[in-house]
């Protein structure tokens, strides 16, 4: 009987935990003093866009990043302005530490002047890019 119990108990907490991290994964928010913090092109390794740029940090073996390029390319595609960076995260280490990045894909969006407005952690919705861009603009 308390083996039934514990593999009950274990199936709902690791049910609660699926739905929790479904939930967050994707979203787009503002991170706590993200916005204290400018990007540039030596940190980029390419231009800003002159409206805004969605930075994507990704690694080689990551189902989820080729989604990501496909929908922030298809973004910055429509939006006049918009540039998509992408920056393989195991060869910036140092860069990932700075910006605290902990799960590849990580979308940050920023502004004209390189100011992170917005940060995505796993893959994102189209609209919700969208709607990050909106702040940035």
């Amino acid at each position: 009987m308390t083996g039934l119990v514990v593999c009950v108990a274990v199936l709902a907490m690791a049910s609660a935990y699926g739905v929790l991290h479904r939930q967050r994964s994707g979203r787009v928010r503002v991170r706590g003093r993200d916005g204290e913090k400018r990007l540039g092109t030596a940190e980029l390794g390419e231009e800003l866009g002159p409206r805004a740029t969605l930075v994507q940090f990704s690694s080689a073996f990551c189902a989820p990043c080729r989604a990501t390029r496909r929908i922030l390319g298809e973004v910055a595609g429509m939006v006049p302005g918009v540039t998509h960076v992408e920056i393989d995260a195991e060869d910036r280490l140092e860069l990932v530490r700075e910006l605290d990045i902990l799960k590849t894909p990580t979308v940050l969006v920023l502004d004209a002047d390189g100011r992170i407005v917005r940060r995505a952690t796993g893959q994102p919705r189209k609209a919700d890019v969208i709607a990050a861009l909106g702040e940035a603009v």
